[in-house]
C-alpha cells in the first residue's frame, strides 16, 4: 500500500527531530507536503497525519467499529493500564464511558467550581508581594489538589499526601523527553534497580497502586452504611454506585485504571493550559485589562457559574487552546476494515493521526494564527473539525467540561486577587513535556500588587 508522501530523513532522524522541535517540524511537513502527509519515526508504526477539516470531519463521523483506536494509544499502557478507557475499543470502550459520563455532567460541575475556587486560593496564599514564583509548578500544584479531591473526596491525612508525593514524581519522571522515552518506548523498558528510569518508574507506580487499592476497599466498606455515601459527592464514591446495562459494578482493577486516567490526565494538561494563559494575558496587556473589566462586571462577590458564561474569558481561554493545543493530535486510529480518508485508501494497520495543531493553524479557519487574539471566538463559531482542542468523535476527552471550567475559574480567581506580571517578557515556546507540550518550567511571574476586595471569589 502507498502511503502519503512525507519526509524522507532516516527515521531516527525524524524522531530526533520530533521530540526537539515538535511544532516547527509539523509545520515544515505541512508546508511541504501539504494537509496529509506520513512522518516515520524509530520505534513507531508511519503515521498519517491530516490537517483539513474535511478529512477530520471523515475521520470522526466514521463507524467507530473500523478502528481500533485503543491500540493506538498503547504507550500509555504501563502507566493507566489494561482497563484504561483510552485503550479500550469497541463494547468495552463504550461501557466504560456511561459509567464515566454521570461525574462529568450537570449539578456535578457545581460542587467542583467550590472546590476550584478554594484551592487556588489556598496555593496562592503562598505567593509574596515581589517575590518571583516558578509559574506551570504553581499550576501543577493547585491542578494535582483539584484533581485528587475531586477524585478522592479528601485533601489531607496521610493517604493523600503520599498520593501527591508519589504522582507528583511520576509525572516529573515521564515528564522530560529524554526520561519519558526510557520509559513509553517498549526497546528501553529495563529494570536495572530503583535508580534506573523503567526501575523508578515500576517502583512508584506500585507505590500509587497500593494507595488507590487502600482507598477503593475502604470505599467499599463505607458503601454498607447508605447515610455515609448519600454523604459524599467525589467521583470515587460515584463510580462505585454506578452499574453497567448488566447491573454489574467496575473491578477494583478497573476502577484502579480509570482513576489513574482521571488522575494523570485531569493534571498536566490543565495546568500547562492555565500557565498559557496567565502568559497570553500579561504579555499582552490589552487581553488582561479587558478581561479584568469583565470579571469586575460581576462586582465583588463573584458566583463560580456566572464566572464560567462569561464571553470573553470564554474566548480567551479558547484562543490558548488553539495557538498552543496542550496535545499534538487528537487519539490516532487504527484502521480495522479498508476505508477512504481524503480522498486516499487505507488498509488495515494503517494508523491514522488528525493533528489539533496544525488544524488550528491554519489561514483559511484562524487569520494571522500566530497571533493571540481572543475576538476570533467571538466573531464566529468553529465547527468540531476546525476546532477541537480536546480531540472529537467517540474518543473527545471525557473531561472536557471539567477541564474547561477549571481553567476559567482559576485563571479568574488569580486575576481577580492579584496584579501580576512576566519576570520575562520575550517570547515563549512550547516543550514537549512527555506525549504533551507545555510552558517551559522556567518561566517565572511576580506579584506586584493586591487588587483591593479581598473577597474576589466568594464560592456559592
Amino acid at each position: 500500500m502507498k502511503l502519503p508522501d512525507g519526509p524522507k530523513a532516516p527515521s531516527f532522524l525524524q524522531l530526533l527531530q520530533a521530540i526537539a522541535y515538535p511544532l516547527e517540524r509539523l509545520e515544515a511537513c505541512a508546508k511541504r507536503y501539504g494537509d496529509t502527509f506520513t512522518s516515520r519515526t524509530t520505534g513507531f508504526p508511519p503515521l498519517v497525519i491530516f490537517s483539513h477539516p474535511q478529512a477530520i470531519q471523515e475521520i470522526f463521523t466514521a463507524d467507530p467499529n473500523q478502528f481500533d483506536s485503543g491500540k493506538g494509544m498503547g504507550v500509555f499502557q504501563p502507566t493507566l493500564g489494561d482497563n484504561s478507557l483510552i485503550l479500550l475499543d469497541g463494547d468495552r470502550h463504550l461501557r466504560q464511558r456511561r459509567l464515566l459520563m454521570p461525574p462529568f455532567h450537570g449539578e456535578r460541575m457545581r460542587a467542583y467550581s467550590n472546590l476550584i475556587c478554594e484551592t487556588t486560593e489556598t496555593a496562592m496564599n503562598q505567593w509574596t508581594v515581589g517575590e518571583p514564583f516558578f509559574v506551570l509548578p504553581s499550576m501543577l500544584d493547585i491542578s494535582l489538589r483539584v484533581i485528587l479531591q475531586a477524585v478522592f473526596g479528601i485533601n489531607e491525612g496521610e493517604r493523600f499526601q503520599q498520593l501527591r508525593q508519589f504522582l507528583r514524581s511520576l509525572l516529573d519522571l515521564t515528564g522530560s523527553p529524554l526520561r519519558s522515552s526510557l520509559v513509553f518506548i517498549r526497546s528501553l523498558q529495563r529494570d536495572l534497580g530503583p535508580w534506573s528510569p523503567w526501575g523508578r518508574f515500576l517502583r512508584l507506580r506500585h507505590q500509587i497502586d497500593e494507595l488507590i487499592y487502600a482507598e477503593i476497599r475502604q470505599r467499599r466498606a463505607e458503601m454498607l452504611n447508605v447515610a455515609s455515601v448519600h454523604s459524599r459527592e467525589d467521583i470515587l464514591t460515584l463510580l462505585l454506585a454506578a452499574r453497567d446495562e448488566a447491573g454489574e459494578p467496575m473491578t477494583d482493577v478497573e476502577l484502579r485504571d480509570e482513576l489513574m486516567t482521571l488522575l494523570v490526565a485531569g493534571h498536566e494538561t490543565t495546568a500547562a493550559a492555565v500557565t498559557w494563559a496567565l502568559h497570553w494575558t500579561h504579555r499582552l496587556p490589552e487581553v488582561g485589562e479587558k478581561l479584568i473589566q469583565e470579571l469586575n462586571t460581576l462586582g465583588c462577590e463573584k458566583d463560580p457559574t456566572a464566572i464560567a458564561r462569561l464571553p470573553y474569558l470564554n474566548a480567551v481561554c479558547q484562543e490558548t487552546l488553539r495557538i498552543y493545543p496542550v496535545a499534538l493530535f487528537a487519539f490516532t486510529r487504527i484502521v480495522r476494515t479498508p476505508i477512504e480518508i481524503a480522498s486516499y485508501q487505507f488498509e488495515p494497520g494503517t494508523v491514522l493521526a488528525p493533528c489539533i495543531y496544525l488544524t488550528h493553524q491554519r489561514e483559511d479557519l484562524y487569520p494571522e494564527p500566530k497571533r493571540f487574539k481572543p475576538e476570533r471566538f467571538l466573531e464566529r463559531q468553529f465547527s468540531p473539525y476546525e476546532y477541537l482542542p480536546f480531540g472529537g468523535g467517540n474518543r473527545r476527552c471525557i473531561g472536557m467540561a471539567f477541564a474547561q471550567l477549571e481553567m476559567k475559574l482559576v485563571l479568574a480567581t488569580i486575576l481577580s486577587h492579584f496584579h501580576l506580571k512576566l519576570v520575562d517578557n520575550r517570547p515563549v515556546k512550547p516543550v514537549r513535556r512527555a506525549v504533551l507540550t507545555a510552558p517551559p518550567r522556567g518561566m517565572q511571574m511576580v506579584v506586584t500588587g493586591v487588587h483591593r476586595s479581598q473577597n474576589a471569589l466568594i464560592p456559592v
